[in-house]
């Protein structure tokens, strides 16, 4: 698709009646060139097993296609229709806030039944340009007893013996039936393996219903698979990212005085790293909650925020504001009265300008030479602070100006010079073996306490810590601690505290870098760095302040011939990738109440939004953007 998409979902299915020509034509004007539909509307749609009624959804494509604008479908999951429920009460899980169960036969064949009437239904209206799945995964879940016989056949063809399962849990089973549950353990590594695959089998029911699009589909027609972040278990799963013609972020934020953009940023870089290419924004905040509602001017912001990471569309996840449901508090473009308001003249202004300069603008190339390795296993173990840590280093770049691809451990290191892996808790023999190639070979790679401490099962290895890694880190611990009182010093002294856990490095071969000050562990070292083969190896045994990691990781990146975007620091964010025509675009942002002055290498930029031309000083306004292009 050679345009960007700017759009939002459109709920028929709690609309009050009457207003579809009047929506289709406040579009038109904002620029919506795109809609998400269905998502909700199963019950509508069949309101009777097996009786399916498009009337309302035949009028609402018609309208739409005859104002040109492209229509998602959205493969629903839920609400569960009533007539299901009822004759078949194992379709949903829980009582109050119940889920889909995706493992229920009835409920299965029910969901594919409607899938598949609804892709053929629509897709041969020209409107219709694609379809969604894998929305709305929080809402769907594995009933308990199904998912464990799941659990244990997957276990046995990965085994093969009892025996073998018992060894690698530490179990006693008797049978097989046991392991069929409940067990008694509540926090051990089998409940851990039990989590994970419960999060394949959500992966897996997205993926099939992708298979069946793909099926039914028209020639040009694509099919999105959202992946909302990672710990969701569809990030790593294979098959739900091979169903995939491109990837769909789902995408909610801070907003007014709490706006950094780094949460959009990061899952934009996540979205665009998953298959290496443009991703589409299909959900995200209009007017949102109470706290949300932007301030004047941070709605353009956080629209242009998308696509600096490479995002060919944006979509808010409803257009007016629902009057009956639980979702009435997160207001859509539109508030309850559906009339116009600042967030839909905003929109309006971002629409033209996408309309005006998507040639420029589409399909942005980015190329960064150090990435965040994420693990989708870590995140599973809530103990750690997984999800805490990787932000604590993501941030630490991103309000520096250093830009990074997110990588997972499927992916290709070999691009990156400098690999970050902070907490890597749960690693694999093919992710260590990865890991040390990519530092033999040349690269740097840097990690934070709790690295390499468990296998894929989340059991603890036996072997000196970190395992399989020492020689790589040129240290080794045995001794962990709770960070109380602790303070850390360089070379030139003191410079931050720790924080939370420590881990108490030993030197074998690799050089400290940061020392522990305190009167029982100043022996220790709290961080440490090594040559390996051609490249190095620095390990953080605690985590610290943001402002001062930062610091390290900026020298890590500078002494590699990694320099960020440009020499500025938040809140005046700069991302950079190459346009459509060829040229260097350089999105800057002001996240800030006051106005800014920023500066980039000396060239000769034109900003796209408002045509001014300089050397490489541009003012912003508060909460301002510019898109500079270069030459």
């Amino acid at each position: 698709m050679e345009k960007l998409y700017y759009g939002t979902a459109y709920h028929i299915e709690t609309l009050p009646q009457g207003r579809l020509e009047k929506d289709v034509e406040m579009m038109v004007r904002a620029g919506i060139n795109a809609v998400c539909v269905c998502g909700s509307a199963w019950a509508l749609l069949e309101p009777r097993d097996g009786e399916f009624d498009f009337s309302l959804l035949d009028r609402l494509l018609s309208a739409i296609q005859e104002a040109g604008i492209g229509v998602i479908v959205q493969l629903p999951v839920c609400p569960v229709p009533a007539w299901l429920i009822r004759k078949h009460p194992s379709a949903l899980i829980g009582s109050e806030g119940a889920k889909a169960n995706i493992l229920d036969k009835v409920y299965l064949a029910c969901n594919e039944r409607f899938s598949r009437a609804l892709t053929e239904h629509v897709k041969e209206y020209p409107a219709v340009i694609g379809y969604a799945v894998g929305n709305n995964s929080a809402l769907c879940a594995a009933g308990e007893e199904q998912a464990r016989r799941r659990f244990a056949a997957h276990l046995k063809e990965k085994y093969r013996s009892l025996q073998a399962v018992n060894a690698a849990f530490c179990r006693n089973f008797a049978d097989w039936e046991e392991l069929c549950g409940p067990w008694a353990e509540e926090r051990d590594s089998l409940c851990f393996a039990f989590e994970v695959f419960r999060r394949s089998l959500v992966a897996d029911f997205f993926a099939r219903q992708a298979s069946l699009v793909r099926e039914c589909r028209r020639d040009g027609q694509f099919v999105a698979c959202e992946a909302a972040g990672q710990g969701l278990g569809l990030a790593g799963n294979g098959n739900f990212l091979q169903c995939a013609d491109l990837i769909g972020a789902s995408v909610f934020h801070p907003s007014q005085d709490g706006l950094t953009g780094s949460e959009i940023a990061f899952a934009g870089d996540f979205a665009r790293c998953l298959k290496g290419g443009n991703y589409y924004v299909l959900e995200t905040q209009a007017q949102g909650f109470p706290e949300e509602t932007p301030y004047d001017g941070q709605f353009r912001l956080q629209a242009f925020s998308h696509l600096a990471s490479g995002a060919d569309m944006v979509m808010y996840s409803s257009w007016h504001s629902a009057h009956t449901c639980a979702q009435s508090r997160r207001k859509g473009l539109l508030s309850y009265d559906l009339c116009e308001n600042q967030a839909y003249r905003e929109a309006a202004s971002v629409g033209r300008s996408f309309r005006q300069l998507q040639a420029r603008l589409a399909h942005l190339s980015k190329k960064n030479s150090a990435a965040l390795l994420l693990s989708d296993l870590s995140s599973a173990v809530p103990e750690i602070g997984y999800a805490e840590a990787v932000r604590l280093f993501y941030d630490a770049l991103y309000e520096n100006n250093f830009e990074c691809d997110i990588a997972l451990p499927s992916s290709d290191l070999s691009p990156y010079k400098v690999i970050f892996a902070p907490s890597l808790y749960c690693v694999g023999e093919p992710l260590i073996a990865k890991l040390r190639n990519f530092v033999a070979e040349g690269g740097t790679l840097v990690c934070s306490c709790r690295s390499f401490f468990a296998d894929e099962n989340g059991k603890v290895f036996s072997d000196v810590q970190p395992h399989d890694m020492t020689d790589v880190f040129g240290m080794t611990y045995d001794a962990i601690a709770a960070a109380k009182g602790v303070s850390l010093a360089d070379a030139q002294g003191i410079c931050a505290r720790a924080e939370g856990y420590m881990e108490c490095l030993r030197p074998q071969g690799g050089a400290q870098i940061l020392g522990y000050v305190h009167e029982n562990w100043r022996q220790y070292a709290a961080a440490t760095v090594n040559f390996y083969g051609k490249g190095k190896a620095y390990y953080f045994g605690c985590l610290f302040e943001k402002a001062v990691l930062a610091e390290f990781l900026q020298a890590i990146l500078r002494e590699e011939g990694v320099f960020p975007t440009a020499e500025e620091k938040f809140p005046l964010i700069v991302r950079s990738g190459t346009g459509r025509l060829g040229k260097k675009l350089f999105y800057v942002f002001n996240y800030s109440s006051s106005a800014r002055t920023v500066t980039l290498p000396a060239g000769k930029y034109t900003d796209l939004l408002s045509g001014r031309q300089g050397t490489g000083t541009f003012g912003l306004e508060k909460w301002g953007v510019a898109i500079l292009e270069k030459g």
